[in-house]
């Protein structure tokens, strides 16, 4: 009996070892199982990252890439577009001053283009010319920066500035006088030139005609004079009677005789006063007495 119940328990404590070595095998299959699904859906995360990543590097490439276009693009219109030429008017130009030292002082801004300095008038240099001294003077200004925006800077910058920028420099004591001509061209400028010549042409050309006029009135008059010379010499050998021609004309006034006439008449017009003052006085007189005789008493 022993015997068997030590057969029953010894088999019992067998088929509880082989009960758990089975649960262990189905939890080690079970882990398995596990992990496999773990590597596949780490896979499948890692492949769905590498794509977006993919993605992303397309999507930043094509970014890049229309930046890119765009950038060229701009620089393209940028190239494409052409600078519009800018122009100050100079409104004081200094003694000495010249076309030379205008683009050394304004060059360190910008580019510049044409440059016109306007000359003193004539009258002025045959007076300095007169005078001594043959220099010529300009008095007013024009200057092309190549590009409009650099223009506008530099007037606003720069007016009312002192010309030099040391005290011992060349022109430091003179201030620039600028301004920005707002839709203004050199075309305007050269238009404005050529009137300005073609009216000092068509003035010369009055002044010479009319000078040509005088010049053969007073040649015809000379001819006629000696003409009739010559005949009132002819007359006169023959023994014929020569009429002399006299000329009737009146003399302008000079400023001494037209002084005289007003003094003349201030003197007229004097004499006026008093007798009208005479008269006054007469009639306040004669008012008086006639007053005494209508307004005395009857008497009694």
């Amino acid at each position: 009996m022993e015997r068997r119940e030590e057969d029953e328990d010894t088999k019992a404590i067998a088929q509880s070892e082989d009960q758990e070595e089975q649960d262990y095998d189905d939890e080690e299959k079970r882990e398995d199982d596990d992990d496999d699904d773990d590597d596949e859906e780490e896979e499948e995360e890692g492949a769905a990252a590498d794509k977006r990543d993919d993605e992303d590097k397309d999507v930043s490439d094509k970014d890049a890439a229309e930046v890119k276009e765009k950038k060229k693009k701009i620089k393209n219109v940028f190239q494409d577009r052409k600078c519009v030429p800018g122009i100050i008017y100079l409104g004081h130009i200094p003694p000495r001053f010249r076309p030379k030292h205008l683009r050394n002082l304004l060059s360190v801004y910008g580019e510049i283009g044409r440059i016109f300095l306007q000359p003193e008038d004539r009258q002025v240099r045959k007076r300095k010319k007169k005078a001594g001294l043959r220099r010529c003077d300009f008095t007013e200004g024009w200057v092309e920066f190549r590009d409009k925006r650099v223009a506008k800077k530099v007037a606003a910058s720069l007016h009312n500035t002192p010309m030099g920028t040391r005290k011992r420099q060349r022109f430091s004591s003179d201030l620039w006088c600028m301004k920005y001509l707002h839709r203004f061209q050199w075309i305007h400028l050269s238009e404005r030139l050529a009137y300005e010549q073609t009216v000092l042409n068509q003035r010369l050309r009055t002044e010479v005609s009319q000078a040509k006029r005088e010049t053969n009135f007073y040649l015809n008059n000379v001819e006629k004079s000696a003409h009739l010379d010559k005949l009132r010499k002819k007359r006169q050998r023959d023994g014929e009677q020569v009429e002399e021609k006299t000329w009737d004309f009146t003399q302008r006034q000079t400023e001494e005789e037209i002084q005289m006439k007003k003094k003349k008449k201030d003197s007229v017009s004097q004499k006026h006063l008093d007798k009208a003052r005479l008269m006054e006085q007469k009639s306040q007189s004669n008012v008086s007495l006639l007053a005494k005789i209508f307004n005395s008493k009857p008497s009694q």
